[in-house]
């Protein structure tokens, strides 16, 4: 399949083609493997990985993965559905006006953008043990505190870095996943989307609890804003969106703790791979059969006896140069720090190796961005408008929060039903993006309490299966020396867009919340217009 080609990468930075100089075929074991035919030397050793994943199974070792990164989407919305419903409380409170009311989703948004995509390089540099640890600390420290600001500038600061923190949590995650995973588990990858309405559910119960019990009076106006001695809103009367923070923050920190210390999380062995790390690779592989207690087959000679790590030699700048192919470690550790750094740009050069491999990259960067777009909006406006409509019905703050939970129990079976149809990948984003954006649509349409429930929540719903397939399916098209960067790329444009969508929002809520909810939807339109564009050739397939 094309989508898993690696190029040869030059020591001068020159990058060749995905199909081009294909390592020479060996036998493999007894006899003539047709598999290996055509496949770099590279390619055949994460083959070789790949088949020893499939023979050891679905062990404890990769249970525990799953669970852990599963805790990693759990803390992606959790924290974005905090925002959302802390808003109210917040604006309140500080007496900001309405416009500046989307800075706080863009300030989170700003520090999930770049952490995607520092996260996303740095995890191909240095590997995913790293990032996998270090995101959520990042996100634990800066989380914890958001309870304690005394302005609304305080506030977007320490949001936007629990973003950097955050920000690399699902495109790394589910990279991490699908290089442990055996091919016939790979179902699991949209699975781990489950865990986000956990997060949003457990999220909305935790402010359900405080938000409503630990707030100012609904008819109160800021402190700031009226004059001294007039009943108002001020922190002594408003500590439920504290209390709230303090709880999701102490949560992360568990989240932590569970990675770094209760769990030995092992490096990648397709990261070592591509790195010539081969004996470390083994190390690994054997740790993962001793841990699930199952024999483990591979050893350096089975590396070894697919060929030499060797790459067509060119002429260079000094005639005698020649080219590194991933994996090359040792050549690459005899590399000047100039080299080293053209040898990485070099390497991202896969991502635009042909016309059909950039066509792919920019339709999956193109998906994401409209998917943001849209669940950015209805995601951090939502909640505002169900608040807004509640009170127009009579409804209290209790009634509103409540819904929120109701709700976001639809993004559950949204998920499942996503990993069960996860074998139909381009149909199932088809269908489930255009019914997101057909329910946005509706939710205009209606006008009593259940029927903002209900919509919501179908809202909710087909978001879900959406984001499960598309997180799930995403890792897939990229080869491992690329994945952490292309993912993370991916997520990094989405959430541009995700931190226009408030502002563009906000401007649009202001005159008609309709049209808020008009601009999501048809975002959500052009996100499955790009779905259909994907090439059909990268859905599927060896992951190499």
């Amino acid at each position: 399949m094309e989508s898993s080609k690696v190029a040869d990468v030059g020591e001068a930075g020159s990058s060749s083609s995905i199909n081009e100089a294909p390592a020479s075929l060996h036998d493999i074991a007894d006899g003539y493997d047709s598999e290996m035919e055509g496949l770099t030397i590279y390619e055949k050793k994460a083959l070789l990985v790949n088949r020893e994943l499939a023979a050891q199974g679905m062990g404890r070792y990769q249970w525990m993965v799953f669970l852990l990164c599963g805790f990693g989407y759990f803390l992606d919305l959790l924290w974005a559905q905090a925002f959302g419903l802390i808003l109210p409380s917040i604006k309140q409170e500080f007496g900001f006006s309405a416009v500046d009311s989307g800075n706080l989703s863009t300030a989170f948004n700003a520090g999930l953008t770049a952490g995607a995509l520092f996260w996303g390089v740095v995890t191909d540099i240095i590997g995913r043990y790293w990032a996998f640890n270090f995101t959520v600390l990042i996100a634990s420290v800066f989380g914890i505190c958001l309870g304690a600001p005394d302005s609304y500038n305080g506030v977007l600061v320490l949001a936007a870095f629990v973003g950097i923190g955050v920000g690399g949590n699902v495109p790394i995650d589910t990279t991490i996943c699908l290089e442990l995973l055996p091919r016939g588990k790979r179902w699991l990858l949209p699975t781990l989307s489950v865990f986000q309405p956990l997060g949003v559910i457990v999220c909305s119960a935790i402010a359900y609890g405080f938000i409503p019990n630990y707030s100012c009076a609904t008819d109160l106006e800021s402190c700031s804003n009226v004059a001294a001695g007039q009943p108002c809103c001020g922190k002594r009367d408003n500590w439920g969106w504290r209390y709230t923070m303090f709880t999701i923050g102490s949560i992360t920190i568990a989240a932590w703790i569970a990675r770094f210390f209760l769990f030995k999380f092992k490096e990648s062995p397709k990261f070592l791979l591509f790195r010539g790390r081969d004996a470390d690779a083994v190390e690994v592989l054997q740790y993962i059969a001793d841990f699930n207690k199952v024999p483990c087959t591979i050893s350096v000679e089975s590396f070894e006896n697919l060929g030499e790590d060797e790459g067509p030699t060119s002429a260079g700048v000094e005639g005698r140069e020649g080219r590194i192919v991933l994996g090359s470690g040792e050549r690459q550790k005899n590399l000047s720090l100039f080299q080293k750094f053209k040898f990485e740009m070099s390497r991202l050069q896969v991502l635009f190796s042909s016309p059909v491999m950039t066509w792919l990259t920019v339709c999956v960067f193109l998906v994401y961005c409209f998917d943001y777009f849209a669940f950015s909006i209805s995601g951090a406006f939502l909640p505002t408008i169900l608040r807004n409509r509640g009170t127009e019905l009579g409804l209290g703050l209790q009634w509103t929060y409540l819904s929120y939970i109701y709700i976001k129990l639809f993004g559950i079976p949204g998920v499942l039903a996503g990993t069960t149809i996860y074998k139909w990948r381009r149909l199932s984003m088809v269908v489930s993006s255009a019914l997101f954006g057909g329910m946005l649509f509706a939710f205009t349409a209606v006008h009593d309490a259940n029927s903002y429930i209900g919509i919501s929540g179908l809202v909710y719903c087909f978001q879900s299966m959406f984001n499960a397939i598309l997180y799930g399916m995403t890792p897939e098209f990229f080869p491992a020396p690329v994945r952490g960067t292309a993912c993370g790329a991916a997520s990094f444009f989405g959430r541009v867009f995700g931190i226009i969508a408030p502002l563009v929002g906000a401007r649009v809520l202001a005159v008609s919340q309709n049209g808020v909810l008009y601009l999501a939807g048809s975002s959500a339109f052009v996100s499955t217009i790009f779905v259909c564009l994907i090439p059909g050739r990268f859905i599927g397939g060896q992951s190499y």
